[in-house]
């Protein structure tokens, strides 16, 4: 498998929105944990954004997985970018 980083953009307009889903947006995160599909995952602290690290087989899996995340069914991402991560010093190392 590969290590994909999945960086979400928020705009202001959907405060309210990512609100009223992230119970079931972090469920929906916590599952695919508990699965060992998402590495890790959390919000930037200013707000604008979140990161999540996913294990996955490719590009095009990623994006059909985080297609049902709740925040995306919603409309709650300004932005979203996956590209391939290969880490080369760290925990997450080969």
């Amino acid at each position: 498998m590969s290590l994909f980083v999945v960086e979400y953009t928020y705009s202001a307009d959907t405060a309210d929105g990512r609100d009223t889903h992230r119970p079931a947006h972090r469920k929906w995160l916590g599952d695919l944990a508990e699965r060992r599909t998402v590495v890790s995952s959390g919000p930037f602290a200013d707000g604008s954004g979140a990161f999540i690290i996913v294990d996955a087989a490719d590009a095009k899996t990623v994006e059909l997985l985080f297609s049902h995340d709740p925040f995306a069914r919603n409309d709650l991402i300004a932005t979203k970018r996956i590209v391939e991560w290969i880490p080369v010093i760290g925990e997450l190392s080969s």
